[in-house]
């Protein structure tokens, strides 16, 4: 049972981060859109992705609270890996949460960032994915 709980959880994570992945992007032409058409068009995608993005969010961190659980049952015992990786769990659901903050100020019309911190935001989700797979891999501590 454990490794269809582990093999869902890998599939709705890597699903929740792809969105994670592409919502700045959006942001990104969002800072740079000087057309109204195209604006709307970027909003009405990062509304539904944000929306979609969340609904795998969901059932990610259930499958990975419901793993925790049974490590915890069975008397498993994670390590220093286990603290750092749910750590960053926590900075990515943050991050998440962000995106949809900053999705509710482009729709205000009150977004004050440019294109270029967009694109350096859009490089946060990929380290936290980079450092969370190092933990569960490597274990290093």
């Amino acid at each position: 049972m454990y490794l269809w709980i582990k093999a869902f959880h890998i599939v709705f994570i890597a699903s929740w981060f792809a969105g994670l992945f592409y919502l700045p992007r959006i942001f990104v032409n969002l800072a740079q859109e000087t057309n109204n058409v195209a604006t709307a068009r970027l909003l009405l995608m990062a509304r539904r992705l944000y929306r979609f993005t969340t609904m795998l969010a969901v059932p990610a961190l259930l499958l990975g609270l419901w793993m925790l659980w049974l490590w915890m049952e069975a008397g498993i015992k994670g390590g220093g890996w286990l603290h750092a990786k749910l750590a960053l769990v926590v900075l990515a659901i943050g991050y998440h949460h962000a995106c949809g903050s900053i999705l509710k100020k482009f729709e205000a019309g009150v977004n004050k960032r440019s294109h270029t911190w967009f694109r350096w935001f859009n490089e946060v989700p990929v380290l936290l994915l980079l450092l969370i797979v190092i933990l569960v891999v490597v274990k290093p501590f």
